[in-house]
């Protein structure tokens, strides 16, 4: 009798947290007159569970390396994961509850990391949390495969998903779900939200398919809950998720958007705007909800929920007395793990960045790239990426390692297919993680398959490294449709993003030095497929100007110039003719090497000015994309020979010689700027 009271009195406290769970979502959004009450109506059955349940977390240090990460790809149904962290005791106050979608609030209208504890992710464009956490789940593989030994494991987590009809509609799921599959990424779990309702309406005015039968043919175990309300069901298939460590799961979850809503149930509705202050005490009175106070949390159902701050406590507790273990049976793995994971490079490591001279000779820069990457690779040991079907071309498999795949998680080299968006989250979540340093390759054309998830990767400042090549209209004879035109510039316009673009050989050791020692954002290097010339440093000032984002390359002759000519990229070489052609002729020119404007505006006005003087108005920038962005740093007495067509197919040489890329050009239009 006494069991069966306390397994009794042990479910209505489980039912008390979920509808508290789904009455703080309904308040929030009322207050805010903004936000999507429905979703977090139906999934709290589910949210409930995974956090008292099956996540593996601590509370009061959201950081544990080793936790369970919790992903809320439907990031519109953030007050889920507010309502949740802050009943499971997470550093989040009822106070920032009530300032849901308010300016300088923890609880943003779609979740933010590095705002409220406990949010892994910024999530909101739908599918991109799903990518993300097959990024997690390849870090954790990783890890876990480079440092676990016998009777030693440090890296053991799983990372779930929590996904809706919308991430699934849209294709960067597919490729993400694709690779998963591929990989055979057991500790990744997503749930299907199946709640037959978008913001248009039903589901089925645009979205027909068999969702399971999907994902089985991506060889994911697949489950079904008909009743998101049944506990014991979603209980049991998140235990078998959990046991099926050879392939990824999916779990679809049949709820009913706004459950409980007398009127607003099952309802387009119900999807992204409030209840209706009527309609939420009708569902409060539905639930047998004893307060029509807003906000109202029973004692009963805090402390109750609140369980799981000792349970993490001594989770996270044990796992430190195995690191203890670890680090005393293998000191210097334990070393290299906690570096890994503090993202510290080792002492020196720049020291092994080759150093090209004359005898190198022309060459393409994604070609320097790929020696700049394989000396790296040996000493800086999270270095772990690929590219979207173009390694060869990008340059950018590490020589000696094997790949990432099933059985050899330990591998290097990812093989992401021609999945551009979906290896951009993948990426994203792979730095998220911690403990890896991730790159990702492709031409600078498809850049634009990736912004959705650079852009998040900007917003949320990590470290992930790009390497785009095939720069510009100098790729040649495949003509217009791959000749990258205003994608510097659309690049540039992202904030937190830094752009690099190296002249030759010498410049780009120093452009990757730039990537790795900068920890506050990710950074696009952009990169040739044509051989530029070596530009000879014992006539020309240092390389190690990369650094500066910008700097005189050249001086004009007698020091004092006439004209600055600003070039980046293939063109700081026709700029460097130029003033060959100027100096001739009495003008005397300064060549400046501009590889980064974003590094370079961070150097301060009294740098910049030095650079450029602002008693020298005649400036000309150079550069064989759209001019947008360029007029800030030529000023008003200034120039930009750009684009403001697209290429053509023809080779590389013929194309810049018709559309004005040559030294005799640049010269003109810099003599143009003094008439």
């Amino acid at each position: 009798m006494t069991a069966s009271l306390d397994a009794s009195r042990a479910q209505r406290l489980d039912l008390l947290c979920i509808d508290t769970i789904r009455t703080l979502a309904m308040d929030a959004v009322e207050q805010a007159q903004s936000g999507h009450p429905g979703t977090p109506m139906a999934l709290a059955p589910l949210a409930f569970l995974l956090y008292t349940r099956h996540l593996r977390h601590s509370p009061g240090h959201p950081d544990w390396p080793d936790r369970d990460r919790l992903i809320l790809s439907a990031g519109h149904a953030s007050m889920l994961l507010y309502a949740s962290l802050f009943l499971t005791g997470y550093d989040l106050s009822l106070d920032e509850i009530r300032r849901f979608r308010q300016w300088g609030s923890k609880t943003p209208g779609h979740p933010e990391r590095g705002l409220a504890p406990g949010v892994e992710t910024t999530s909101g464009p739908l599918g991109q949390g799903f990518a993300n956490g097959v990024g997690m789940a390849i870090a954790e593989a990783h890890l876990a495969a480079r440092f676990n030994r016998p009777r030693h494991t440090i890296v053991d987590h799983h990372t779930f998903v929590i996904a809706s009809d919308g991430d699934l509609m849209e294709g960067i799921s597919h490729e993400a779900a694709s690779l998963a599959g591929h990989l055979r990424l057991g500790k990744l779990i997503s749930f299907y939200d199946d709640n037959h309702v978008t913001i248009e309406g039903p589901t089925d005015l645009a979205f027909s398919e068999d969702v399971p039968l999907r994902f089985a043919g991506y060889r994911w175990h697949v489950q079904t809950v008909e009743d998101g309300n049944d506990v014991a069901a979603l209980d049991a298939a998140i235990a078998r998720a959990k046991e099926a460590r050879d392939r990824p799961s999916l779990v679809r979850i049949r709820t009913h958007i706004a459950w409980g809503s007398p009127h607003k149930q099952d309802s387009a509705e119900a999807h992204g705007a409030p209840l209706g202050k009527d309609e939420v005490a009708l569902t409060k009175r539905g639930y047998g909800w004893t307060s029509q106070e807003p906000f109202h949390v029973p004692p009963e159902a805090l402390a109750h929920a609140r369980r799981c701050v000792g349970r993490g406590e001594a989770w996270e507790a044990e796992w430190r007395d195995r690191l203890a273990a670890y680090r005393r049976a293998h000191p210097d793995l334990a070393a290299a793990f906690e570096a890994a994971l503090a993202g510290t490079l080792p002492d020196g490591w720049a020291q092994v960045l080759p150093a090209f001279t004359a005898a190198d000779g022309a060459q393409p820069t994604r070609a320097a790239s790929g020696q700049v990457l394989n000396a790296l690779a040996p000493v800086v040991p999270t270095l772990i990426g690929g590219a979207a079907d173009l390694a060869p071309s990008t340059n950018t498999l590490i020589r000696g390692s094997r790949d990432f795949e099933a059985g050899s998680y330990d591998g290097r080299n990812l093989r992401f297919g021609v999945r551009e968006h979906g290896m951009a989250g993948v990426l994203n979540g792979m730095a998220l993680h911690r403990g890896v340093r991730p790159y990702g390759a492709t031409f600078l054309i498809f850049s634009d398959y990736m912004r959705p998830a650079i852009r998040l990767a900007a917003l949320m400042e990590l470290p992930v490294i790009y390497v785009f090549t095939h720069d510009s209209i100098g790729l040649g004879e495949d003509g217009p449709t791959h000749q990258p035109i205003e994608q510097l510039a659309a690049l540039r316009a992202i904030p937190h993003l830094t752009v690099i673009r190296p002249a030759d050989a010498t410049e780009t050791p120093y452009a990757w030095r730039a990537a790795l020692e900068h920890r506050d954002g990710p950074v696009a290097l952009v990169l040739t497929r044509q051989k530029v010339p070596l530009i000879d440093r014992s006539v020309h000032a240092s390389a190690e100007g990369v650094l500066a984002g910008g700097y005189v390359l050249a001086e004009a002759g007698g020091g004092v110039p006439k004209v600055v000519l600003i070039g980046t990229g293939s063109e700081v070489a026709l700029c460097l003719g130029a003033r060959e052609i100027l100096e001739r002729g009495g003008v005397p020119a300064r060549v400046v090497s501009m590889p980064s404007v974003e590094i370079f505006a961070r150097q301060g006005a009294a740098y910049c000015d030095a650079v450029l003087p602002p008693s020298v108005p005649a400036r000309l920038a150079v550069e064989a994309g759209q001019t947008f962005g360029w007029h800030r740093w030529v000023g008003p007495g200034g120039d930009v020979l750009g684009l403001e067509r697209f290429g053509a197919s023809a080779p590389g040489e013929r194309i810049f010689r018709e559309l004005g890329f040559t030294a005799e050009n640049v010269a003109a239009r810099a003599r143009a700027l003094l008439d």
